[in-house]
């Protein structure tokens, strides 16, 4: 791709996998299309995200190969009625336009017909934004729904519901076939039914609908497995359900010797089925976080237009409309309030209880939850650029990718099933040419043959492939409920492994914006009379200290008088005239230039100033009354926050560009000692720090607000973005904590921690599970009804893992 080329980026969802093999047999598809550049395939979640050039490739092709390497993808359906078409040219455009948005597969423009049929990535675009393309070509979409259908989660379940019948099928032939057998076999037939080709032919009948309808599918995978050059575990299926099976077949009809295992064929199929069963409804709790996040999103809005108030559904929201948001309704964009005060609920996004007051010139996020009062607001971020449609997305993506400790698993995946081959073949081999003398009934070859069998089914792919990508699935999906975005399965493993936390001061551990932290009287008196004329005289100033004097008295709910005259000296103080009293505010260099002393309010100021604070002295007629101490207060929660992450074992380092003493000053009120606080740190240096800390050999994470910290995040094994929910699509940092709340970077790193733990269970199993019984399988001493059963608990027991991740409680 030439250089300056832009790099589209679409997400597909893929349906039919089955394991790893299916993982590495869609990548590679879809890397050998020209333009593809990245293809990044996640079995847990089912999808694949592609990185591709434009020019040569389009949504089309993408989905073309993925079909034709054996698996499908879950399109979206619109269909619409057109009008306002004056020919059959005005359709032929309109069908070029929509198959140039991103997302669309297909589209079908009849011109006689009005009508227009969709076929769509849901993962990439809504009904209601391809209905907008239509109105912007000047047409009119006549049919609309303000209800968006989740194509993937009808697909998903059509999946479970398949497996679900076949599996009652199973079950109604294996049943009764395998008590015949076991009757059979203990001698509870008659003996004349016992030892007639009748019962041979019963259980023919029996176990070829299981054979052929319910294994059906397992037949359909190993073909397209082996014609895209490549084996899966529907290989393994395949083999050793049929090698049981046909060789029961020539014994019937008297072209073998041996003994019927019609009923150990039907039972492996419909073990696997109940494995496959009960896997996909697991997996699908993977996501559930998602489709919480989904649910959240409000169906209308009341939006003001020409004067009148009307409810409309909330796809049809525009950049610029004002709407009205009553106490108990959901918020239905995001947008800025015009009007009214009231509280409103955040913690669906942010994870943090309190409720958010609001007033005229807040920000207010779309699906949070408004609790008192009504509000009047203006929509700035619509449809997909909404705060809670760019967190749905950045979830989305992060389970789409590897996290680096899948490597290990990806690799043995790879050469699994052809080693399992190699495996069955040594073992049918040994027990055919080194074995002892079969057991009554039996031959050499049938008894080598069982043996081969038991290989092939105990043996699963799947567990290995589904280890880690459902541990990240949930893991992220739990952060996202947390207020912590995790924007790959990278950032959620490495986090996990830090050892150090840098954090920047002003924005992460303080709030950011200077405040009010003592009031001092020289004398005992009204405190709300001084500061009202303090907060008077500081009314007309622009001076950040001056908002932190007015903040306070609107605070404390004082009301605040209108200077009668106002003068301002830069770097020194101002003078005011407020209800006829002459106000002095400012250092005490500048009342000593007007000849006011501060009489006992020297060791007062002192005492402020060795704190690190803003030293403002306030005289009032020509004599010092008080002093405001003014400093960037500690946010709440940072002192809990350091402290849970020492407790942790990590060590904590705070940075700052403020000097040495004011930043020793903020470090000892946080619980840090002197060694762990850097002072004098311009942004540029930040970045030198974290580096300093890596030489030494420790895995850093840097947390700051994700702007000037920028450096310094890129440098840190992870960055940590401290924001608010309207910056999520800001920040570039691989995690973003939504709330702004510094407890959430120990939350983030405990939550990475129990992730890797999970991960690493099951890893475990399934390569203890596979170590251990393949060879127990090729020396005999499973049955291949037990290997069955054990190779279909094996999937089940790495998601049911993965899920304990989504009722982790952390401090």
């Amino acid at each position: 791709m030439s250089p300056g080329e832009p790099v589209q980026k679409l997400t597909l969802p893929v349906t039919g996998m089955t394991c790893a093999n299916c993982v590495s047999t869609i990548e590679r598809n879809l890397r050998r299309l020209d333009g593809v550049e990245q293809a990044s395939v996640s079995l847990a979640s089912e999808r694949a995200s592609v990185q591709f050039d434009p020019a040569k490739v389009d949504a089309r092709r993408l989905v073309e190969r993925v079909r034709r390497a054996g698996y499908d993808v879950a399109l979206g359906d619109v269909r619409l009625a057109v009008s306002r078409m004056a020919d059959d040219s005005d359709a032929r455009r309109l069908e070029r336009t929509l198959l140039g948005l991103p997302g669309v597969v297909e589209a079908e423009i009849s011109y006689a017909a009005e009508r227009a049929r969709i076929r769509y990535l849901p993962t990439e675009i809504t009904p209601a934004e391809v209905r907008r393309a239509i109105e912007a070509q000047g047409f009119e979409a006549l049919e609309r729904s303000s209800a968006t259908e989740d194509v993937e989660r009808d697909a998903r379940e059509r999946e479970i519901q398949r497996q679900r019948r076949r599996l009652i099928v199973g079950l109604v032939f294996t049943v009764p076939l395998f008590l015949l057998s076991m009757a059979s076999d203990f001698g509870l037939l008659p003996m004349a039914f016992a030892h007639s080709a009748a019962l041979g032919w019963v259980q023919f009948a029996l176990a070829t609908p299981v054979q052929f309808y319910v294994g059906g599918q397992y037949y359909t995978g190993a073909y397209k497995a082996l014609r895209n050059g490549t084996a899966n575990m529907d290989v393994l299926i395949a083999m050793g359900s049929s090698a049981a099976y046909f060789y029961s077949v020539a014994v019937l009809l008297g072209l073998a010797q041996g003994h019927l295992y019609f009923e150990t064929a039907a039972v492996i199929v419909t073990l696997i089925v109940l494995g496959k069963y009960l896997e996909a409804r697991a997996r699908g709790r993977t996501s559930e976080a998602i489709r919480k996040l989904m649910r959240l999103r409000p169906q209308t809005a009341h939006v003001v237009r020409q004067g009148e108030e009307l409810e409309i559904p909330v796809d049809e929201v525009r950049v610029g409309d004002v709407f009205i948001v009553r106490p108990g309704e959901k918020i239905p964009v995001d947008g800025l309030v015009l009007e009214g005060a009231s509280s409103v609920d955040e913690s669906m996004l942010t994870g943090e209880s309190m409720p958010v007051d609001k007033a005229p010139g807040a920000d207010v996020i779309g699906a949070t939850l408004n609790r008192l009062g009504r509000l009047k607001a203006e929509a700035r971020r619509v449809g997909n650029d909404t705060t809670l449609a760019q967190i749905i997305r950045l979830v989305e993506e992060a389970q789409a990718t590897k996290a680096p400790i899948q490597r290990l698993a990806d690799r043995v995946s790879a050469v699994f099933v052809p080693i399992v081959l190699l495996v069955a073949a040594a073992t049918f081999l040994g027990w055919y040419l080194l074995a002892p003398t079969p057991n009554p009934g039996n031959t050499v070859f049938s008894q080598a043959l069982i043996h081969a069998v038991a290989v092939l089914v105990i043996a699963c792919p799947c567990a290995m492939g589904l280890a880690t990508p459902t541990a990240v699935m949930v893991g992220t999906g739990r952060g996202a409920e947390m207020g912590i975005l995790f924007k790959s399965g990278e950032a959620l493993e490495t986090a996990g492994r830090t050892t150090a936390v840098i954090l920047d001061k002003t924005g992460t551990i303080t709030r950011g914006q200077p405040s009010v932290t003592d009031v001092v009287l020289r004398e005992a008196g009204n405190e709300s009379a001084f500061l009202r004329l303090v907060a008077g005289a500081e009314r007309g100033s622009e001076h950040p200290l001056a908002e932190a004097v007015i903040a306070l008295a609107r605070e404390r709910k004082l009301q605040v008088p209108e200077p009668q005259s106002l003068t301002a000296i830069p770097g020194e103080g101002i003078e005011a005239l407020v209800e006829g009293r002459k106000i002095l505010i400012g250092t005490t260099a500048f009342l000593a230039h007007r000849g006011v002393s501060l009489d006992g309010l020297a060791d007062e100021v002192q005492a402020l100033q060795r704190q690190a604070k803003t030293a403002v002295v306030v005289a009032i007629d020509g004599r010092a009354e008080g002093a405001l101490g003014i400093a960037d207060a500690v946010k709440e929660g940072s002192v809990e926050a350091i402290g849970q992450l020492r407790s942790m074992g990590l060590r904590v380092i705070m940075i700052s560009g403020d000097n040495q003493a004011t930043a020793g000053a903020i470090g000892a009120e946080v619980g840090l000692a002197e060694t762990e606080v850097r002072g004098g740190v311009l942004p540029g240096g930040k970045s030198s720090e974290v580096a300093a800390l890596q030489s030494s050999g420790e895995r850093v994470a840097m947390a700051g607000d994700g702007i000037n910290d920028a450096p310094a995040l890129a440098q840190a094994d992870v960055g940590m973005a401290i924001g608010t929910g309207a910056d999520v699509a800001v920040s570039t940092a691989p995690v973003t904590l939504i709330s702004g709340d510094l407890r959430g970077v120990p939350r983030a790193i405990g939550l990475s921690r129990r992730t890797l733990h999970t991960i690493r269970q099951n890893l475990f199993w399934a390569l203890f599970y596979n170590v251990v019984l393949i060879p127990a399988a090729a020396f005999g001493l499973l049955t291949p009804v037990l290997a069955a059963a054990a190779m279909a608990s094996s999937s089940v027991f790495v998601v049911t893992n993965s899920l304990r991740l989504r009722n982790v409680r952390l401090v």
